[in-house]
């Protein structure tokens, strides 16, 4: 009997975790039908966080900041190790500023990349990619978020 407890608590850690992290990527689909997995950044902590440390980002990879509300929200690059493209989207998923190929902070004091306007989502991509997939300001990106059991911030 306790061996069979412990075999469904160990399923239902296991099969608790993977359902977590099906809400942690979604698909995000470009004009030209192109699709990119995107990582979720909904907490404060995951915005934060970012893209810093990581080595690399691929063509087919992307990271997507969800923010409670539109507004005028700056990213910089302190800590990161490669450049990217960022584009700022309102909440109807248009694209409503763009920057290219930004680059690594390597020291501080850190530039900001401040948007021309307020946008309710940023979506960070490999450096190059908007001008090889032709992106331009009010494009319109696809994807569907998923259903969040909780709240996203407090």
């Amino acid at each position: 009997m306790k061996r069979r407890i412990i075999l469904l608590l160990v399923f239902l850690t296991l099969y608790c975790s993977g359902q977590a992290g099906k809400n942690k990527f979604i698909k995000v689909y470009f004009l030209d039908g192109f699709s990119a997995t995107a990582e979720l950044a909904m907490s404060d902590e995951e915005r934060a966080q970012g893209l810093m440390f990581r080595e690399r980002i691929n063509e087919d990879q992307a990271m997507l900041f969800l923010f409670e509300e539109e507004d005028i929200h700056s990213f910089w690059m302190k800590n990161m190790r490669f450049a990217i493209d960022i584009l700022w989207l309102d909440g109807q998923k248009r694209i409503v500023h763009i920057e290219n190929r930004v680059p690594p902070c390597p020291k501080d004091p850190c530039p900001s990349y401040v948007p021309a306007a307020a946008a309710a989502f940023v979506l960070e991509l490999q450096a190059g990619f908007v001008e090889k997939h032709g992106l331009r300001l009010y494009d319109r990106i696809e994807f569907v978020l998923p259903r969040l059991s909780e709240p996203r911030n407090p």
